[in-house]
């Protein structure tokens, strides 16, 4: 029986048909025809993953579990958080393998498209690729936009590539809050090259030293005034610097860039005992220079893992996370507190009013706290 369109409730009385919009009466059964509830099968309800269920699918290579289980790290809620710790408890054995290379510079210098031609020709030697890229959150909105792996177009289709966007989430730094645990989930799952993309903020990308083996400054010709060189930062503590982008008009200015910072490393003690910095050129469009990178990349593991000096950095930087941690958990569980709670509220309108200055205020708060 063919019945009249029903026209939505929202349709003013007499609204007569210059409004073009109907709601349809739908198919019999359910979605497009199929057998709906009372009839067949019924509608599978998948649920969220449990502990157990996620360290299998890694295990087995299942992507959507590795995806489903960084979700589960990143978020900050309590019983989530309890639930990440008992994952990366149980794939422990399982991490430690990967070579875990640290890409920064200054936006625009070209970092994921270099990425994006490293990992392409990596996947192609064999390489099981991740890429973890950091993405600024808006201290206005809190939302990021999560673009990096639009730059990526030929790694994001190799099969052996896996490229997951975060968030920095106000973290400091150049990296997200999660990023030792996802890279941890990443070498559990088989992948052999870790490559972590900082947000590209400029000096103070120092965090990320502390989470990978290798630290590669990407930067461009003509950026800034040679005084950047020397200055103590982000500099000083990578293990090789690439002018890229050293292509076309641009090749002079680039080699005449890294001359100039080969002289500036010259002066600035290495961060990695035993390596020497240099500064070299590329270009991620033509793809010029970067095997020789990867080249300086295996050199630097070689001679670090014969000098001892590779697995030194890896236990420093288990204790660095460790105390990263011990901080984070010192601080929730002091604000948790419900006497503290009572007094920050009056320390802090007094400190607004400039009653009070701010050390006082905290000298007040922790003196009274575990009493």
């Amino acid at each position: 029986m063919n019945r009249p369109p029903k026209r939505p409730e929202w349709v003013p009385p007499g609204g007569g048909e210059g409004f073009a919009s109907f709601v349809l009466h739908g198919v019999q059964g359910g979605h497009d025809g199929l057998p709906g509830p009372g009839r067949g099968r019924a509608p599978v309800r998948r649920g969220r993953p449990g502990v157990a269920e996620l360290a299998e699918g890694i295990r087995a290579g299942n992507r959507t579990r590795l995806a489903q289980a960084i979700t589960l790290v990143e978020s900050n809620a309590p019983a989530h958080q309890a639930e990440a710790q008992q994952l990366l408890a149980a794939l422990m054995d399982r991490t430690g393998g990967a070579l875990r290379i640290g890409v920064t510079g200054v936006p625009g210098a070209g970092k994921s498209t270099t990425i994006d031609v490293l990992g392409s020709m990596l996947c192609a030697q064999g390489h099981k690729v991740a890429v973890l890229a950091v993405d600024p959150s808006s201290t206005v909105t809190k939302g990021s936009i999560l673009g990096d792996k639009t730059r990526m177009e030929r790694l994001a289709r190799c099969p052996n590539a896996f490229i997951r966007p975060s968030p920095t989430g106000g973290c400091l730094g150049g990296v997200a809050r999660k990023s030792r645990e996802t890279l941890l989930l990443c070498e559990a799952f088989g992948f052999d090259v870790i490559l972590l993309e900082t947000v590209g903020v400029g000096q103070s990308e120092v965090t990320v030293r502390s989470m990978v083996d290798f630290f590669l400054l990407v930067l461009i010709a003509g950026a800034g005034d040679e005084l950047q060189g020397i200055k103590k930062g982000v500099i000083e503590l990578a293990d090789a610097i690439v002018i890229n982008k050293a292509d076309g008009d641009n090749v002079r200015r680039a080699r005449l860039a890294k001359a100039e910072y080969n002289r500036v490393l010259g002066f600035l003690q290495p961060c990695t005992e035993g390596w020497q910095v240099k500064a070299y050129t590329a270009s991620a469009h033509t793809g010029a220079g970067i095997p020789e990178i990867w080249e300086v990349i295996q050199q630097f593991r070689a001679a670090t893992t014969a000098s001892g000096v590779f697995q030194r950095r890896r236990q420093q930087q288990n204790l660095d996370w460790l105390h990263s941690l011990l901080d984070e958990a010192l601080r929730q569980r002091f604000l948790a507190d419900t006497a503290v709670q009572a007094r920050l509220r009056d320390i802090s309108a007094a400190v607004a009013r400039g009653e009070i200055p701010p050390v006082r205020a905290v000298e007040a708060l922790l003196e009274g706290w575990g009493r």
